[in-house]
């Protein structure tokens, strides 16, 4: 049985969406703990909900990104973990600690990458005029939003799109994806988990 380890830093949408594959599906593999840098995630209430094992680590507490990675760091070896997903966690990780799970920390990033990596993903998408947008799951690298892609959903770009409604679609798609890519991860398939949408 493999250990997934996930980091959060608020509502945790996308954590919602694997712990529920997780259990539906009865996955190879287990949520060993939910580990975020903001006491008040409310994604943490979820997986104590769900009987997963969470942990705070407050980077506020940590005068630099590397104190704060080395004692996260901490918490997630803690529980040996085969897979460190984020999820919505907030936070630019250092190069010391993205080598540490090198090859076995993935990431899911609300772009068809390598487009629009970074912050403002639907806005970018917007102002450049793009037809098609989407989502990506892929390998943390030291360089940000640059791994190599494990899986892809597209949705359409409509008429009258806003940030708002262009980000709930991508959404949904995100969390039917990020899942699948997970599991596929997991059982060894990697990059068995792309898919479009209209």
């Amino acid at each position: 049985m493999k250990n997934i380890v996930i980091l959060i830093s608020g509502r945790g949408s996308n954590m919602e969406s694997v712990v529920r594959a997780s259990q539906a599906e009865q996955w190879p593999a287990r949520i060993a703990a939910v580990i975020s840098n903001k006491a008040d995630a409310a994604g943490l209430v979820f997986a104590r909900a769900n009987g997963i094992v969470t942990a705070v680590v407050p980077s506020k507490d940590f005068a630099s990104r590397a104190d704060f990675d080395v004692a996260l760091q901490q918490a997630v070896d803690a529980f040996a973990p085969d897979l460190v997903v984020l999820a919505g966690f907030m936070r630019i990780l250092t190069a010391p600690f993205v080598e540490h799970y090198a090859g076995r920390m993935i990431n899911i990033h609300p772009s068809l990458l390598p487009d629009f990596p970074g912050l403002a993903t639907h806005r970018q998408a917007l102002e450049a005029g793009v037809a098609r947008h989407g989502v990506s799951v892929h390998i943390v690298t030291a360089e940000l939003d640059h791994g190599p892609v494990l899986g892809q959903a597209e949705v359409e770009v409509l008429p009258g799109d806003t940030e708002a409604t262009l980000a709930a679609r991508v959404l949904v798609q995100e969390h039917i994806l990020y899942p699948r890519v997970i599991r596929a991860f997991i059982e060894g398939r990697p990059g068995a988990g792309s898919g479009t949408a209209a």
